[in-house]
């Protein structure tokens, strides 16, 4: 019973969401994004800033570079960006691992949890964040969809991309990952 449980777990682990409870949320981020790519789409009507607001109401301004983004605040650390939902268990069995990560590199890294689901009210969310225990920013904003269009799209979630001090991105994750492998990408950039 115990190897039945490790294994479901893990294969549970190891795969992104997609769940049907939840597939009006996933169609919507599907039709306002694309195909997920690890380079990110050159928006050249527009260069405005992507303006995510967290749950408290402040507000990060997101501008597109060449090779990455600068996240205004948090100029000269690694930023590690989180695209989840709240249904999604390996979204939430990551959570105690990016707070081990934001603990230990807080001088040198931000975490940025992007929700996609649309709907889903601050008090929701801050609700979430107290159940689960979580101690990184939360965005709740519409730009959080740009943001995942802008990437070539969010399909399958947990996903996640490192940027380094400049804002260029190094490494990005589909699926749950183990701590051990984001913490040696950010040691790569720090």
């Amino acid at each position: 019973m115990k190897i039945l449980f490790t294994a479901i777990l893990i294969i549970l682990v190891a795969s992104g969401c997609s769940s049907n409870e939840e597939k009006k949320t996933q169609q919507t981020a599907q039709e306002q994004t694309a195909t997920p790519k690890v380079t990110q789409k050159k928006d050249t009507a527009k260069n405005d800033a992507i303006v995510l607001t967290d749950t408290s109401g402040d507000t990060i301004k997101v501008k597109q570079t060449s090779d990455g983004f600068i996240f205004e605040g948090y100029e000269g650390k690694v930023v590690l960006l989180n695209f989840f939902a709240t249904w999604c268990p390996p979204c939430k069995a990551e959570i105690p691992h990016l707070n081990n990560l934001q603990k230990k590199y807080a001088k040198d890294i931000k975490i940025i949890s992007v929700v996609l689901e649309e709907n889903k009210s601050n008090e929701e969310i801050i609700k979430f964040m107290n159940k689960y225990g979580v101690e990184f920013t939360i965005t709740n904003s519409p730009d959080n969809f740009k943001l995942a269009k802008i990437l070539g799209g969010v399909e399958s979630i947990p996903f996640m991309v490192i940027y380094d001090r400049k804002g260029s991105y190094s490494q990005h994750y589909v699926g749950a990952v183990v701590q051990e492998m984001i913490e040696a990408d950010i040691k790569k950039v720090l």
